[in-house]
């Protein structure tokens, strides 16, 4: 039967997530699956999925700073704002040198305040924002803060760039891509978009669906352990007697974590195998703060 752990899996443009997550169930038995953070049916890269307790860590990697490489076409604005949409707008592009790409870069990176579109799975009323976007609706749309930890552009053609951007959680990138259209005075839309990394954890890693198909046939499941997953959080290994008060949910053998590093919120607590039994999560809830249990793993 297969164990708990995470699968890094190349999604391929055309499926949802919700599509390439009941393909995995379908040819993996497993009892539990999730996905960690969804791709955009138009997107393809790297898709985590969470088997059994591996479900537990999703609110991680969705928090996660995400990476991507993209193609965006200058002078062709989209509704949807890629190229999935109907064209609203077209407009001849103007020379874009190298100084202005940089200067994109400049203006592009750090905390921005970004409207999301309105072909979103985001809720007004209930209802997801792309449904009413296909009636014809338009309705205001608060800004969101976003950060943008690095981006590099680079001219692929007279009317092309290639955008690779290190984002926070809720970035839309085609919504990137087309504020920087309009940034050039041509409009913008994405004409295609990769997922490279989520966190600490590579597409480089990662099978497509057809080789997860056969590496499971083999009975070779490619699946990442928690502990190994969770591997940039710092570790604590404990003995069976502190690891069953863990287990029974007794908050106070935290103490022996002792004091948080600099900037640190979370830690895994490993039993002698290496093997991840628990998350305490660091709490400032009262003066001088305290460890909480944040999840407990069963093997």
């Amino acid at each position: 039967m297969i164990q708990s752990g995470i699968l890094l899996i190349d999604k391929p443009e055309g499926p949802s997530s919700a599509q390439v997550l009941g393909r995995i169930k379908a040819i993996s038995g497993a009892k539990k699956l999730g996905h960690l953070g969804t791709l955009d049916p138009f997107a393809s890269g790297l898709l985590l999925i969470g088997v059994n307790e591996g479900t537990k860590v999703a609110d991680i990697f969705i928090s996660a700073a995400k990476s991507y490489r993209g193609v965006m076409v200058l002078g062709v604005a989209t509704d949807s704002q890629d190229a999935t949409g109907n064209v609203i707008k077209e407009r001849p592009v103007p020379p874009v040198g190298e100084s202005d790409l940089k200067e994109l870069e400049r203006k592009f990176t750090g905390e921005l305040q970004q409207i999301p579109p309105m072909f979103s799975a985001l809720k007004k009323d209930g209802v997801r924002l792309y449904k009413l976007a296909r009636q014809g609706k338009e309705i205001p749309r608060a800004p969101r803060a976003i950060r943008i930890e690095t981006l590099r552009l680079r001219k692929s053609g007279e009317a092309e760039i290639e955008l690779d951007v290190t984002c926070s959680r809720g970035t839309y990138v085609r919504t990137l891509a087309a504020d920087m259209g309009e940034a050039l005075g041509c409009g913008a839309h994405l004409k295609s978009l990769r997922r490279t990394s989520c966190g600490h954890l590579k597409l480089d890693n990662a099978v497509t669906l057809d080789e997860l198909e056969r590496l499971i046939e083999k009975g070779k499941i490619p699946l990442l352990s928690l502990s190994s997953a969770l591997g940039h959080l710092r570790a604590v290994t404990w003995q069976s007697g502190w690891l069953s008060r863990v287990r029974s949910g007794q908050q106070e053998i935290l103490n022996q974590i002792g004091k948080p590093l600099a900037g640190e919120r979370l830690v895994r607590i490993l039993d002698p195998r290496g093997e991840l039994v628990a998350l305490s999560e660091w709490s400032e809830d009262i003066p001088g703060g305290l460890w909480r249990l944040a999840r407990v793993f069963h093997s």
